[in-house]
């Protein structure tokens, strides 16, 4: 039998194989306003639908609509207050559990008034190309602590599921960082509380830009409310737990655009939030690094290979994984294992 060796990776890989940079980098200390303009233009090329967004009677209502667009299902005005009060915006619920319904319970039961419960998915994680993106800034809370404008917050379905706090060229990116982590304490929260449905966070000053998971900022809070954070001690939501996006050759692709072009992908961004991201036993939400995410990818495709071949419990049938001390073994063995 004629065997093949791989000469190129699968467009549908998660991580971009090769990355040159297409943009041009600007050397100005472009405004914050320029960069945020510059960044949605970008959004709109990968063909995010950008919304006028900028009150939460709006929000809710175009979660309304997506959610009926994504279950082929109209709710009746009953259905939904129903629906939005006791499984989206539950005042009993915070971070830990709306992170818990979208990692492990997106397919949430509406109870209709003849008694009959039908499925309402959140994300179509089967299908994730039927989930729907869009993109909106400058989204205005009044009713927290104190007033906030946030930058730019991307939608799936009509959620809020990622988070991008820009600064100015030149600013450092932990400003961004400590503004996300005042946003929490002062209005995330706020109304309806659909903020604390944002899974992960990017950090940008368009030079440098950088993600994380909700949970970063959240434990960190947890521990100092336990008074359990020590001096000096590093916790998780330091700012040292914040990651590179990088290409397969572990290349950081850190200006803003050239990371939206490839982590901001639909086809990226969505993998990574339905496959690549683990919810733990500990309610820690751990979001791969790119390097995890491509040797997980890599030895799936080793497992098709050898199925393919027949060769499993041979030498040629096999392989390894590289990893340095504290890189990230056990994670990534577990997601090729699940």
């Amino acid at each position: 039998m004629d065997k093949y060796a791989l000469v190129a990776e699968s467009p549908e890989s998660t991580v971009v194989a090769e990355y040159q940079p297409l943009y041009r980098k600007d050397t100005s200390y472009q405004s914050e306003a320029d960069l945020e303009k510059a960044f949605i233009e970008q959004l709109q090329n990968q063909a995010y639908e950008y919304l006028p967004i900028t009150s939460e009677a709006a929000l809710v209502a175009n979660l309304r609509t997506q959610l009926e667009l994504l279950n082929n299902y109209q709710f009746t005005d009953a259905e939904w207050d129903q629906f939005f009060k006791s499984k989206i915006a539950n005042q009993n619920n915070g971070i830990v559990e709306k992170t818990t319904i979208v990692q492990e319970d997106h397919i949430q039961l509406l109870t209709r008034p003849d008694g009959t419960v039908k499925n309402i998915y959140l994300l179509d994680k089967t299908n994730i190309h039927n989930n729907r993106l869009q993109v909106i800034n400058q989204y205005t809370v009044e009713d927290g602590q104190r007033a906030n404008r946030y930058d730019v917050t991307i939608l799936i379905n009509g959620l809020p599921m990622v988070h991008v706090e820009l600064k100015k060229r030149g600013v450092d990116i932990k400003e961004a960082f400590n503004q996300i982590n005042r946003y929490n304490r002062e209005s995330f929260w706020s109304g309806s509380g659909l903020f604390e449905y944002v899974q992960l966070f990017v950090i940008s000053n368009g030079t440098y830009t950088k993600y994380y998971s909700n949970t970063t900022r959240f434990t960190h809070l947890k521990d100092l409310t336990d008074g359990t954070v020590k001096k000096g001690k590093r916790t998780s939501n330091s700012f040292e737990f914040t990651s590179w996006w990088a290409d397969a050759s572990n290349r950081p692709i850190t200006d803003l655009m050239d990371f939206g072009r490839t982590f901001f992908a639909k086809h990226t961004l969505l993998q990574i939030l339905t496959k690549y991201c683990v919810f733990t036993s500990d309610k820690l939400l751990l979001v791969m690094r790119p390097y995890q995410i491509v040797a997980t990818e890599r030895i799936l495709s080793r497992i098709n290979v050898s199925n393919n071949y027949k060769t499993y419990g041979s030498v040629e049938g096999g392989g390894y994984v590289w990893h340095t001390t504290g890189s990230g073994k056990t994670l990534t063995s577990f997601k090729s294992a699940q």
